[in-house]
C-alpha cells in the first residue's frame, strides 16, 4: 500500500506540475478577461486576440508572468490532492459498494482532496493573479508577496479560501464524478489507456468549468482587488467574503459579469485536466509497475 501511495503523491506532484504550465498563457487571458472593469487597452473580444495583444504589445513573456509561483504551488498541493482523493474513494467505496466504484465516494474524495489542495493554493493563486493583471505594479514574485503582506497582510492571502472552497468543491465533485463516469464508459476494465485518459479529463474539465464560471469570477475579484472597479462602486478598503463579491459583481454587471471568460475558462480546463489526468495515470502505472518489479527482484525466487 505504501509503494502505491508514494506512486500517486509523485504522479500527482507531476500532473499538477503540467496542468498548471501548459496552458498557463490561456489562464492569464482568463483573469484579464474576468475583470469588471478592465483598461481600454486589456478589453478582448477573444482568447486568440487577447494572446496576441498581450505579446505584440507587453513582449513575448508576459503571459508567463506568474508561471514560478503556481509550479511552487502545484507540485505538493497536487501531490496531496491525488493521493487523498485515491485514499479516500478506496475507504468511501469500501462502505458505500462493497469496493465496487460509487459515483458518491467519488465525488466525496473529491470535495475532500479539494480542501488539503487549496489550502495550498490559494496563497499561490493570489499572487499569480496579482501578477497576470494588466498594468500589474509588482516588479517580481518577491516584490508582490511582500507588498501584499506589508499593506493588507498575510490574511489576505486567504481573502478568497472560502470563495476558493465554494466553487473548487462543486467543481471537482462534477469533475471526478464525470471523470469516473467516462471511463466506466471508455475502459470498463479501468487499465492504463491514454485515449480513454485524455477524453475522459477533458470531458470532465470542461463540464466543470462552465458550470462554476460565476463562483471564478467572484475568486478573481477578491483575489486582485481591482482598484478601479471598487473605486467606482464607491468601495472603500479592501473587498472580503463570498457574499460581497457577488453583490459587487451584480451590482456591476449583473448575470453576464458571472460568466465572464467562461471561454478562456473552458478553454484552459479541458486540455489542462487532459494533460493532468493522463500524466497522473501514466505515471501511476509506471511507478507502480516499476516499484512492483523491484520488490519482486530483492525477494528473488521462491
Amino acid at each position: 500500500m505504501a509503494t502505491v501511495e508514494m506512486s500517486e503523491i509523485k504522479a500527482g506532484a507531476v500532473a499538477g506540475i503540467l496542468e498548471h504550465t501548459v496552458m498557463y498563457p490561456v489562464d492569464s487571458v482568463k483573469t484579464r478577461m474576468q475583470s469588471l472593469q478592465p483598461d481600454p487597452k486589456a478589453q478582448y473580444s477573444s482568447v486568440y486576440e487577447a494572446l496576441r495583444r498581450i505579446i505584440q504589445t507587453e513582449g513575448l513573456l508576459r503571459p508567463l508572468r506568474g508561471l514560478n509561483i503556481t509550479m511552487l504551488g502545484a507540485g505538493p498541493a497536487h501531490a496531496l490532492y491525488f493521493a487523498c482523493y485515491e485514499r479516500v474513494k478506496c475507504t468511501l467505496s469500501e462502505v458505500i459498494q462493497n469496493g465496487g466504484n460509487s459515483h458518491i465516494a467519488n465525488g466525496l474524495a473529491g470535495c475532500v482532496a479539494t480542501v488539503l489542495h487549496d489550502a495550498v493554493m490559494n496563497p499561490a493563486e493570489v499572487v499569480k493573479q496579482r501578477m497576470q493583471m494588466y498594468n500589474s505594479p509588482y516588479r517580481n514574485l518577491l516584490d508582490c508577496v511582500r507588498t501584499i503582506r506589508h499593506t493588507e497582510g498575510l490574511a489576505a492571502f486567504y481573502r478568497s479560501y472560502s470563495t476558493q472552497l465554494a466553487m473548487n468543491i462543486p467543481f471537482q465533485a462534477v469533475h471526478f464524478m464525470t471523470y469516473e463516469l467516462m471511463q466506466e464508459r471508455l475502459n470498463p476494465h479501468r487499465q492504463y489507456h491514454p485515449g480513454s485518459h485524455i477524453l475522459s479529463g477533458a470531458a470532465a474539465g470542461a463540464v466543470s468549468a462552465a458550470i462554476t464560471t460565476p463562483l471564478d469570477v467572484c475568486k478573481t475579484l477578491l483575489n486582485t482587488q481591482e482598484n478601479v472597479a471598487l473605486s467606482s462602486m464607491h468601495i472603500s478598503g479592501h473587498l472580503t467574503g463570498m457574499a460581497n463579491a457577488f453583490r459587487t459583481v451584480y451590482r456591476f454587471g449583473g448575470m453576464a459579469a458571472f460568466f465572464k471568460g467562461i471561454q478562456a475558462r473552458v478553454i484552459y480546463q479541458m486540455p489542462s485536466t487532459a494533460i493532468a489526468w493522463s500524466v497522473y495515470e501514466f505515471f501511476k502505472y509506471f511507478l507502480t509497475k516499476q516499484q512492483m518489479e523491484g520488490e519482486a527482484g530483492t525477494a528473488g525466487p521462491v
